[in-house]
């Protein structure tokens, strides 16, 4: 019998997470000793894959996709040859369509580095089969709320959903702000990242769904909301009510909140 496998939220940060030794690349590569059994499969949701309507890859051997620039060589040489997964994708698909959803299937897309990169620290291997759910940032937190729900049964069918994005996530501020590797992580990505972790801790599923007029700093921290739309479908796969624990905690270039979850 499988064991129901959570879902899981991986800040992956500045794609330097690859190859530097933050506490959080650390963290990620003891993830996988945490999970309670090997996934059969995984289903990423990430913030760098949008559509407009729901989209899952039917790809049987997604491409690595670096998609990013100005970064180290070194970053453009990896490679995470993982399987795909295109009967995870139908299952997604036909979820989605069951729960009213309109879905597109892509015959070929492949990893982006929201995918590859925790994926490469989680199960470095690369054994296990993989398909990418994309997200559809014009339509809020509750849409993907019910993306998540309408995919609660996979849990049960040995696969791991992977949401990946931000808790934190201002690149203005960033690149204008002259945050280095190490600096101190200023007082409103603390509050905001803070608020998230007592909202999951408590339950509090329709305060998160409002989060840019509940949560301190929200807007400041979310600008666009691309890169925290993931967490809101790991949330809706997750239990009703929510339960949730904060696994990991710490920040890149100050800005960077790189807190990992899991749900239900």
């Amino acid at each position: 019998m499988t064991s129901r496998l959570p879902c899981l939220f991986v800040s992956h940060g500045s794609p330097m997470l690859a190859i530097d030794g933050s506490a959080a690349q650390h963290f990620l590569k003891s993830l996988a000793q945490k999970i309670v059994s090997r996934p059969r499969d995984i289903l990423v949701v990430s913030a760098h894959w949008e559509s407009a309507i729901p989209a899952v890859s039917l790809a049987r051997r997604p491409q690595t996709i670096h998609d990013f620039g100005g970064f180290p060589k070194e970053l453009f040489e990896l490679r995470y040859p993982a399987p795909g997964a295109p009967k995870l994708a139908e299952r997604t698909a036909g979820l989605l369509e069951s729960a009213g959803f309109e879905v597109m299937r892509e015959k070929s897309r492949g990893l982006d580095h929201g995918a590859w990169i925790p994926l490469k620290l989680i199960f470095p291997e690369a054994g296990i089969p993989v398909t990418q759910l994309a997200i559809q940032p014009e339509l809020g937190p509750k849409h993907h709320v019910r993306i998540g729900k309408a995919l609660r049964p996979l849990r049960d069918q040995g696969t791991l959903i992977l949401a990946t994005g931000a808790i934190t996530h201002n690149l203005q501020a960033f690149f204008q702000g002259g945050f280095g590797r190490d600096a101190e992580t200023p007082d409103w990505v603390d509050e905001f990242a803070e608020w998230v972790a007592n909202a999951i801790a408590d339950g509090r599923l329709d305060d998160l769904v409002d989060y840019r007029e509940l949560a301190p700093f929200a807007v400041r921290n979310h600008p666009t909301q691309e890169h925290l739309l993931p967490l809101f479908v790991a949330c809706g796969a997750a239990s009703d009510p929510l339960q949730g624990e904060r696994l990991h905690q710490s920040a890149a270039y100050g800005v960077l909140a790189m807190d990992v979850y899991a749900l239900g």
